[in-house]
């Protein structure tokens, strides 16, 4: 497996990863994920076989606070690795930084938390439409 930054020949095997993955409603169409990946700092893929796997997108100073937004690995690569990886890789080693991530799905508590994530009282929130 290679993790490497995203390229704009990655970006259809990204927007399929994604939809296939239940984000549909957070990229609207390919336009969107082009503009998405262009504003944030840190838009990393995996890659398995020459196929893009994973997926890992984020906003950070790489100083003092970062904010992971997307992390999708495909079903079937899942439990191997692949999105410790992806995370590991985006936020790296730089331990000044704090790190944010809004995380809704049921397993999201324990694989988090297995990276050093805890449950914060001090985050606010003004959702999107």
């Amino acid at each position: 497996m290679q993790i490497r930054h995203v390229t704009s020949a990655d970006l259809p095997a990204v927007y399929e990863l994604l939809i296939s993955n239940g984000w549909r409603h957070r990229v609207r169409n390919m336009a969107f994920l082009e503009e998405l990946v262009a504003a944030s700092s840190l838009a990393e893929v995996a890659i398995v076989d020459g196929r893009v796997v994973g997926f890992v997108r984020g906003i950070s100073d790489g100083l003092s606070n970062g904010y992971l937004s997307m992390l999708v690995v495909e079903e079937a690569y899942r439990t191997r690795g692949i999105g410790r990886r992806l995370v590991e890789y985006a936020i790296g080693t730089n331990t000044e930084v704090t790190w944010v991530v809004r995380a809704g799905r049921k397993s999201a508590d324990a694989f988090f938390g297995k990276l050093g994530f805890t449950h914060s009282s001090i985050a606010m929130e003004r959702k999107r439409n």
